[in-house]
């Protein structure tokens, strides 16, 4: 049975559709009104209020935490700046990702990294020689995103934190009225927006002071299903969906290395010895056998496919997360499996995130998608395309308020 999270006084009035989804424990609302098209929307037009604090959330200190984080993530955290954030994945002692996050430096010998599933244990083993101390705050702390092209006014308008001078990936403590804040430039959607943290006892009068300041921002209430479609816009990957973390697996062969994820960027190999090394070091020297890529299926032929049967295409307004079959070219090898994808109001694209072959990973490579029209199996064509599929400046530049480099709102709505 799930858990309300600090913010589920706010948002249960608010949760007009009484949709709610189990997540890490709690209850998330799946959308707020009958439809989540205006959510979407929020995220692509104006802020949309998301509450992430079901995300696991670990406090490391002391004089070692540094060296500690560096040991257990692929990333050289000792490499970080004061107040920089960075996103990470950790790795068994076979290559194999445990799960992905973000690492922050709060503070004076204090970090604190974020996951998707439970990661405390894991950490303790591997603490043995190191001076810290680790503190699961995962419900001690709240969290809520601020997403989209006015996020950045919401919070100028609600915080005294400069978010106008906070650069991508870092971070500024501050207070919203008097409540005690953390802002990170940071989040899920791929578009200019932030994460803010604060103690759970604060937590209602943190989320009435942005929901208040932001109002004529049109800032409002976001749930599950605008998120997913958003996150497969930027072509950011999900733990249990797009990849199943070593600790699930049941075979080495639902198991994924960084570098067949796309994340190989966040691998920093030539350095002191971190757990997963070696093996990833031999990946490097024979190549990978998968590719994390983007595809666009042809809406053309899967158009046709549906007129041969006297029917208009059907494409879900929900983002999608089930494995479906990726084939060679001519469709008759499989090379791979699509894991989740979305009909993109904004692109006006069908969009999805598959793992395949390796040396059908190159951009512009054309291959066939499984998908049933009429209880037929069908295969039409997908191309590998460059991710992310939605990437606009905002997302990395400080823009000058209240001129926000916003998307016409009927390309969005339509």
């Amino acid at each position: 049975m799930g858990v309300p999270t600090p913010f589920h006084s706010r948002t249960f009035p608010l949760c007009k559709s009484m949709r709610w989804r189990e997540w890490a424990g709690c209850f998330a609302p799946e959308k707020y009104d009958t439809v989540h098209d205006n959510e979407y929307v929020l995220f692509r037009q104006s802020a949309g209020l998301f509450d992430i604090s079901p995300l696991f959330k670990y406090d490391i200190r002391g004089k070692d935490a540094a060296a500690f984080l560096s040991r257990v993530l692929t990333r050289d955290v000792a490499k970080l700046k004061l107040h920089q954030v960075a996103y990470c994945c950790w790795c068994d002692e076979e290559g194999w990702v445990i799960d992905d996050g973000t690492v922050s430096w709060l503070g004076d010998g204090w970090y604190r990294l974020t996951s998707a599933n439970p990661t405390y244990r894991w950490l303790r083993l591997n603490t043995r020689g190191f001076d810290v101390k680790i503190e699961d705050v995962s419900t001690a702390v709240a969290a809520l995103a601020v997403q989209g092209p006015t996020s950045r006014d919401v919070l100028l308008d609600s915080s005294d934190v400069p978010v106008d001078a906070l650069k991508f990936f870092n971070l500024a403590h501050g207070h919203i009225g008097d409540v005690p804040v953390i802002v990170s430039r940071t989040g899920y959607t791929g578009d200019l927006g932030y994460e803010v943290w604060t103690e759970a006892r604060h937590a209602e009068r943190m989320y009435d002071a942005i929901l208040d300041g932001g109002r004529k921002h049109l800032v409002g209430p976001a749930g599950l299903l605008a998120l997913d479609i958003v996150r497969i816009e930027a072509g950011f990957i999900m733990a249990d969906v797009d990849y199943t973390g070593s600790h699930h697996a049941m075979i080495d062969a639902q198991r994924s290395t960084p570098y067949e994820l796309g994340l190989g960027w966040t691998v920093h190999l030539d350095r002191d010895p971190f757990v997963g090394q070696e093996a990833l070091r031999r990946e490097v020297a024979r190549g990978s056998q998968w590719a994390m890529v983007g595809l666009e299926i042809d809406w053309d032929e899967l158009e046709a496919e549906f007129d041969k049967h006297g029917l208009p295409p059907h494409v879900s307004t929900m983002a999608w997360r089930s494995m479906t079959p990726v084939f060679d070219g001519v469709g008759t090898q499989q090379v791979g499996r699509a894991t989740s994808g979305t009909w993109s109001p904004l692109l006006k694209k069908n969009l999805a995130l598959a793992t395949v072959e390796a040396r059908f990973a190159e951009v512009g490579t054309v291959l066939k998608i499984e998908q049933t029209v009429e209880f037929e199996r069908k295969y039409v064509t997908a191309r590998v395309v460059k991710r992310p599929f939605f990437d606009p400046p905002r997302k990395k530049s400080t823009p000058t308020k209240g001129t926000p480099d916003k998307v016409a709102v009927g390309a969005a709505s339509s």
